[in-house]
């Protein structure tokens, strides 16, 4: 078994949707980024290639190369998953929390559940997202951001472990 820490912070700005495990939530702002600037599939990510040893999403996504701007990061998702199986890897489950003063997201925790999920292989139970407020306290206290740290456990697969 191995395991991975992922974090990542975007900048709230106007003109750009929030889409966060893939769902768009209406905001009357968004984050900044090359991507769709998803920072909790990008936590997840970093979490997911740290516990494989494959380094980080700058490393395998660059944000100087044009294919790359716009792009949903659950099709970036998609590719670490093929990574991590051609490692020998399943994912066992994934914790996450989201730090963000607005908006509410717990009305949005099942549509995002239902993105990601099934991308990681995982069921309902060992999905698990989190939204906290930082009390005001610091960048997203201030709503200049969102933060997400991520943690996953990766196991040998059965048909690589026979």
């Amino acid at each position: 078994m191995k395991t991975g820490i992922g974090y990542d912070v975007h900048q709230l700005v106007p003109g750009r949707k929030l889409i966060l495990g893939g769902v768009e939530i209406p905001h009357e702002v968004g984050l900044l980024g090359h991507s769709d600037a998803d920072v909790l599939t990008h936590a997840i990510m970093d979490a997911l290639l740290g516990a494989a040893g494959l380094g980080d999403i700058g490393r395998h996504f660059p944000d100087t190369d044009p294919a790359y701007r716009g792009i949903s990061s659950l099709k970036l998702l998609e590719h670490v998953m093929v990574l991590i199986r051609e490692k020998g890897y399943t994912v066992g489950n994934v914790d996450a929390v989201i730090a963000a003063q607005r908006p509410k997201l717990l009305p949005f925790m099942a549509q995002m559940k239902s993105a990601l999920g099934p991308i990681l292989g995982l069921k309902d139970e060992d999905l698990n997202l989190k939204a906290t407020t930082t009390e005001r306290l610091g960048f997203e206290g201030r709503e200049e951001g969102i933060s997400v740290t991520a943690v996953c456990l990766l196991e040998k697969s059965r048909e690589r472990a026979l």
